[in-house]
């Protein structure tokens, strides 16, 4: 059988591929580089890929917008699995550069803001030329030499150094040492997989237009349920001013009843729902369960209304 087909954000090197390496061995998969997060995920619904590994939250910059705004819309597709990877910066350049040449960094946005006190320190001169991902730069101080490039130095995973043969100028230069950022495996839906007891629900929702209160009454439908939100971020819709969807993760499984329950209220309330799937949570910490949003509180409370409407209960 042919193996599976990973895109992700490329090229080698980047901690995408590292949060990729560890869904998957390159040796079990075809490993799909792409140049940014909206290729990957448009390489899985032209059929390009099976799946894509992309990132979708930083401790630093908060919602990857790129990913969030991708799956928002377009041909559904679901969150099959999450991945953590620590993230960690080397300022690095071509052989025989030193620091006192830096004027000129390139670096992932994503990479910039999670370094910039560090640069704002060592080096308060230097600006930023944007790369499209965290080894794009090294790739191009390796296949080109520096003298024609428009930065001087890079900030890389520490170990694209190696891989692109470049000089270290400085290392463990993020502003914040246990930084993580979170990836995801997209795929096409299907049967939702069993929960784990440890899990993660992820959806897009719109609220309803000029309406007091909107926000309060789909918060409720998680609130009153018991039902904790981990992340829920603002994204605007796009097709006028003043218009915003909700993405949110939400603790729990579909299957679970407290979490089933509350996206059938979002349904019945809101415009427009996206599933973007239920999955296991990297970390597998456990939702707390509140008193009556127990599963067999549910299935009881729903017992008790079928004998309370037949007459055989008050």
């Amino acid at each position: 059988m042919a193996l599976p087909r990973y895109a992700y954000l490329g090229p080698a090197g980047t901690f995408t591929e590292a949060a990729l390496r560890q869904v998957v061995s390159p040796d079990d998969a075809v490993y799909l580089p792409q140049t940014d997060v909206t290729s990957a995920i448009a390489a899985v619904r032209a059929g390009d890929a099976d799946f894509a590994v992309v990132a979708i939250e930083s401790t630093a910059e908060g919602g990857v917008t790129a990913t969030l705004d991708s799956l928002a819309s377009g041909e559904p597709l679901v969150l099959l699995r999450e991945v953590l990877v620590p993230v960690q910066f080397t300022l690095a350049a071509a052989p025989g550069r030193t620091l006192a040449d830096v004027r000129r960094i390139s670096a992932h946005p994503h990479a910039w803001v999670q370094c910039r006190r560090w640069i704002a320190e060592h080096l308060p001169d230097a600006v930023h030329v944007p790369a499209t991902s965290n080894t794009a730069p090294a790739a191009l101080i390796a296949s080109g030499g520096s003298g024609e490039l428009p930065f001087d130095a890079a900030l890389v995973p520490p170990p694209a150094v190696e891989t692109y043969g470049l000089t270290t100028l400085a290392e463990h230069v993020a502003d914040t040492a246990s930084a993580v950022t979170r990836f995801v495996v997209v795929g096409h839906p299907g049967d939702v997989p069993p929960p784990t007891g440890a899990d993660k629900t992820t959806l897009v929702v719109h609220l309803p237009d000029n309406e007091a209160g909107a926000l309060l009454a789909m918060l409720e439908q998680f609130a009153v349920r018991g039902v904790n939100l981990s992340r829920i971020e603002s994204r605007p819709i796009g097709d006028s001013l003043g218009r915003y969807s909700f993405s949110i993760d939400a603790e729990g499984h579909i299957r679970d009843e407290r979490v089933g329950e509350a996206i059938m209220g979002l349904h019945r309330r809101c415009p427009f729902v996206r599933f973007l799937g239920s999955y296991p949570r990297a970390d597998a910490v456990e939702p707390t369960v509140h008193v009556g949003t127990a599963d067999a509180d549910f299935v009881e409370a729903r017992s008790w209304l079928r004998e309370v409407r037949g007459g055989t209960a008050t």
